[in-house]
């Protein structure tokens, strides 16, 4: 219990502080490749599903790890994903970025945690025993790519890290913008750790390597995967209504480790503050939550789940619900951010 414990409360607390100091926030850059057609932070998460990819894949190839992708649940997947992409929107962050945030101290992701938490755990009572078998029973018999083409893993892994290095370069190559920066306040690893701005792309290969350390860690406490936010964030409830231990796995303290791991980071970078939503944010938020945990839990993960993880074991879960769940997000930008700017823009251009 106590490896449990402490392994998943240092996993979480690495995540935690590595996506607040790095502002990792995938709801945000989903956003962006519609409304300002910046790919950057799409390009980042396809750095951290590579590091992530090669280093699972060598583990298994090295006996270390075992991994079944079984069935893909492709309606599930496909509705769950796109509903899970509109929630995050009007949250104001995906579920691992919902966590860091009310590390922060940001009260309308508080909102939306909780939630998230509790349709998640609704989702998993016995009242919705035959709507999930239904949902589930929606599905082909291979999850894996290489499986369903019938060759091996590793020249997909390969495109992958081609199609990345490819993207990435040529985004290294834009000219970088000029930005006035104030004058340091700390010097040496201070000044890196809570000051200096971290890039993305850095950011990102952190994650992908604390995303392959997550699944030995994990392995050895019986949970047969890595990275994981909606069943943990579900377990949370289920052990406070039913008081039940088995509840208390990794993933738990996973979680629990991302909240602690980002109150860190910001407080030593003096970003933590107690920040209060409106009431129409609030309902907004609240409403979020409740789409993100529905979907996420039809689909099988969240934004991590299948989009970091589950692509990196090379499903289609993982590709396609990243496809629809970043479909999501765009509908729900065009409704929230962009109908309505335009909307502005005409009625001040007829006043």
């Amino acid at each position: 219990m106590w490896y449990t414990i402490f392994s998943g409360l240092i996993c979480g607390a690495l995540l935690g502080f590595v996506m607040q100091r790095g502002r990792f926030c995938l709801t945000g850059g989903f956003r962006d490749m519609y409304i300002a057609k910046n790919n950057r932070i799409f390009y980042a998460l396809l750095i951290a599903i590579a590091v992530q990819s090669i280093g699972v894949f060598t583990l298994i190839a090295g006996g270390w790890l075992s991994y079944d992708a079984g069935a893909f649940p492709w309606f599930g997947t496909v509705f769950g994903g796109y509903v899970f992409g509109i929630g995050i929107v009007m949250a104001g962050g995906c579920a691992t970025g919902t966590w860091y945030r009310a590390g922060e101290g940001l009260l309308g992701s508080w909102i939306a945690l909780f939630a998230y938490m509790l349709t998640s755990a609704a989702m998993r009572s016995a009242h919705m025993t035959d709507f999930n078998h239904q949902v589930k029973g929606l599905s082909t018999a291979h999850n894996s790519i290489a499986e369903t083409l019938g060759i091996s893993v590793w020249p997909l892994i390969a495109l992958l890290l081609v199609v990345t290095l490819a993207v990435v370069a040529k985004e290294l190559r834009k000219p970088k913008l000029k930005m006035a920066m104030l004058p340091p306040k700390r010097s040496g690893l201070a000044h890196l750790l809570f000051e200096k701005r971290w890039h993305p792309f850095i950011t990102a290969i952190l994650i992908g390597l604390i995303a392959t350390l997550a699944w030995p860690l994990s392995e050895a406490t019986g949970r047969h995967f890595g990275l994981g936010i909606t069943s943990p964030s579900a377990n949370i409830i289920q052990y406070l209504v039913m008081g039940d231990s088995k509840f208390l796995n990794w993933g738990v303290f996973l979680v629990l480790g991302i909240f602690l791991g980002s109150f860190i980071a910001a407080k030593a970078s003096r970003e933590f503050r107690l920040r209060a939503a409106d009431a129409r944010t609030s309902v907004r938020s609240f409403g979020g939550g409740i789409l993100m945990g529905f979907g996420a839990s039809i689909a099988g993960g969240c934004s991590i789940g299948n989009g970091l993880v589950m692509t990196a074991m090379m499903t289609w879960q993982g590709w396609v619900g990243l496809v629809f769940m970043i479909l999501g997000v765009w509908t729900a930008s065009w409704f929230l951010f962009v109908r309505p700017q335009r909307k502005a823009r005409l009625q001040t251009a007829s006043a």
